[in-house]
């Protein structure tokens, strides 16, 4: 096994995982906000944000699927490693990881049922630019509206027309992070 493979998890396994979990449970309870998320380092092309994301969420039983430029053996050896997440293709994943045009289609992603909505795919899109500016959003979590740079609003549209079914999305950039769940509308 590579020595790049061993490197990058968590320092202080317990702290850092928690912290990282309250930020991304901060950032899809109030869509809009966004949050800085570190702790982890993986092999490029993946950032600190998306790194510390895949620590925090993924494991033995939630599989992913890396698109486009992600898909590495270096990153996948680094994904199985440190979190153990066997990997699939996007009918069947329950993460996806890359940037939002080797997503596509986002039909390709399973968006639960009705009698389990939540066996639906999360997508951490890596993406150029995470601010405050560009779409209007609103839904619970928000307080009248809130602005957040998308790669797309009318595919965020398409997929809150789903609801309560739905894909729900993690934007990283650098160290910081923001989410879309399926509940958040796209003005």
């Amino acid at each position: 096994m590579q020595t790049q493979s061993l490197e990058g998890g968590f320092s202080e396994p317990a702290i850092n995982a928690s912290h990282a979990f309250r930020n991304l449970m901060e950032a899809m309870a109030r869509p809009g906000t966004i949050h800085t998320l570190v702790g982890g380092t993986a092999p490029a092309p993946l950032s600190v944000a998306a790194a510390t994301t895949v620590l925090t969420l993924c494991g033995a039983d939630t599989p992913i699927w890396l698109a486009g430029r992600f898909d590495t053996d270096a990153l996948r050896a680094w994904i199985a490693f440190h979190t153990g997440a066997p990997f699939s293709g996007p009918s069947h994943c329950s993460f996806a990881l890359g940037h939002w045009a080797d997503l596509a289609p986002l039909s390709a992603f399973p968006i639960g049922t009705p009698e389990y909505p939540d066996r639906s795919a999360t997508l951490i899109v890596e993406v150029d630019t995470l601010c405050n500016e560009g779409s209007s959003i609103s839904g619970p979590g928000i307080r009248n509206q809130a602005t957040l740079s998308l790669p797309d609003a009318q595919a965020f549209r398409d997929n809150h027309a789903f609801f309560p079914l739905g894909l729900d999305f993690i934007l990283t950039c650098a160290d910081r992070v923001a989410a879309m769940p399926r509940s958040t509308e796209v003005l």
